[in-house]
């Protein structure tokens, strides 16, 4: 294995946002999404699909609103069938909550929507790998409009479910940052790879092959702030790795002058966005 990179098998884990109101966004992700409140504080709520925790919100009454800074731009949740996007596309549709997009990127198909503090979501299916097409010709061709009639068809076959299977995941994350090379240089180091660019937007980087795991952009606007401490938001991304790569990723980011810890939750690190990010061992 280059040493320099991240295994394969390395996925995206748990998503902390800082929010305000814990009810209203607990009875968000509830309620509108479909997710399982696994345990539930004074201080947040983890919630997911009965695997591990795949949000976890952060009550912070004081987080200040997002600005014009780098942010989160949306967090994905995938889900491994064609029909369970159906499932949450008849539950978004049943319940009149309103929807950003909804989009065939080609690769994989996309439901968009903003939870009620203004964070981007991403709820997807990707197609096999087998059926992906060359980035280029995504490029070229744009998007898609999503087949609303195909995945209601495909949920209704699957037969009623009251919940979202457990192999739910994190599929990638998505950010604003106010310096692409700056952002692709520390996602190097941290040992992703750039399979794609939008020329002077953004960047999209990942480990194995995936068509992404982390992208970034400059939508907010070039050269625009880091994400402050305590903002509204998001507060941290994980990543989920082979232990053996922990100790490589320390050195790599130490040596090139980006803040690394290695403590008991795994490796602490940060973008030159201000965005926080742990590994963990998987």
């Amino acid at each position: 294995m280059n040493q320099a990179i991240l295994p394969a098998a390395t996925r995206l884990g748990t998503v902390q946002l800082n929010v305000r109101d814990l009810d209203a966004m607990t009875r968000f992700y509830q309620d509108v999404l479909g997710l399982r409140l696994h345990s539930r504080d004074a201080g947040g709520s983890r919630l997911g699909c009965g695997g591990e925790d795949l949000v976890h919100l952060i009550l912070d009454p004081a987080a200040s609103e997002a600005g014009r800074h780098a942010k989160l731009y949306h967090f994905c949740l995938a889900v491994q069938k064609r029909e369970d996007l159906g499932w949450w596309l008849r539950r978004l549709l049943d319940s009149g909550y309103e929807l950003q997009g909804l989009v065939d990127h080609r690769m994989a198909e996309a439901i968009y929507l903003d939870d009620p503090e203004g964070n981007g979501i991403e709820l997807n299916w990707d197609r096999p790998r087998s059926e992906w097409r060359p980035w280029s010709e995504w490029l070229a061709m744009g998007n898609g409009p999503l087949d609303i009639p195909g995945l209601l068809a495909a949920n209704e076959a699957a037969g009623p479910r009251p919940e979202l299977p457990q192999d739910t995941r994190v599929g990638h994350l998505h950010l604003h940052v106010g310096d692409l090379a700056a952002s692709l240089a520390y996602n190097q180091v941290l040992g992703l790879e750039k399979t794609a660019e939008v020329p002077g937007q953004a960047i999209f980087t990942s480990a194995g092959g995936y068509h992404h795991h982390v992208a970034f952009n400059v939508w907010s606007g070039r050269g625009v702030a880091a994400q402050p401490q305590g903002a509204l938001g998001l507060r941290r991304a994980s990543f989920v790795v082979p232990g053996d790569a922990l100790t490589p990723a320390l050195e790599r980011l130490q040596a090139a002058g980006y803040p690394a810890e290695l403590g008991g939750e795994g490796l602490l690190t940060r973008d030159p966005s201000g965005h926080h990010f742990l590994l963990r061992a998987a």
